[in-house]
């Protein structure tokens, strides 16, 4: 089932760089932002990429943990976040567990032929795992400051 706003997202486990095993109740307690991005290392996820890096102090000041998703390899990710310096982990799903829960598969036109893609979306998750707000369709310029900004406006309710 996917993610309903203002309903308590599913718990799950997910791979991610620096050899972590992450699930959704191992961060309660904190915020949680998770963005789904198309491809390592392609011009527009690299900059959205770079503006979490750049605003990442900020959003661990508003105790919100930053997470981004696509369904390249932990190899690919590796490089990714180390090519960037990226300051926070990003998960694999290869299997698109965490695409089919957050609903972030959408069928796509390149050069007129039609295939199955990466929504670049957001979502905010309180600290008690409920989703807060979701972005999708995202256009990468003041992206970040948008999500920042209700990052830092929930940690204050």
């Amino acid at each position: 089932m996917a993610v309903v706003l203002d309903q308590p997202v599913a718990d799950f486990d997910a791979q991610a760089t620096s050899a972590k095993a992450l699930s959704l109740s191992g961060l309660k307690g904190r915020q949680v932002v998770i963005y789904f991005y198309p491809k390592d290392s392609t011009p527009g996820c690299t900059t959205e990429g770079q503006g979490f890096r750049d605003q990442y102090a900020a959003f661990q000041a508003a105790n919100t943990e930053v997470f981004g998703v696509s369904r390249d390899g932990l190899k690919s990710h590796e490089n990714f976040k180390a090519k960037q310096a990226f300051p926070f982990e990003l998960i694999s799903d290869k299997d698109e567990a965490l695409c089919q829960l957050f609903d972030v598969i959408k069928l796509k036109k390149l050069y007129g032929k039609e295939y199955l893609g990466v929504d670049r979306s957001t979502f905010l998750i309180d600290s008690a795992g409920v989703l807060r707000k979701e972005w999708r369709g995202v256009k990468v310029p003041g992206h970040v400051d948008a999500v920042l900004a209700e990052a830092q406006a929930l940690n204050q309710a």
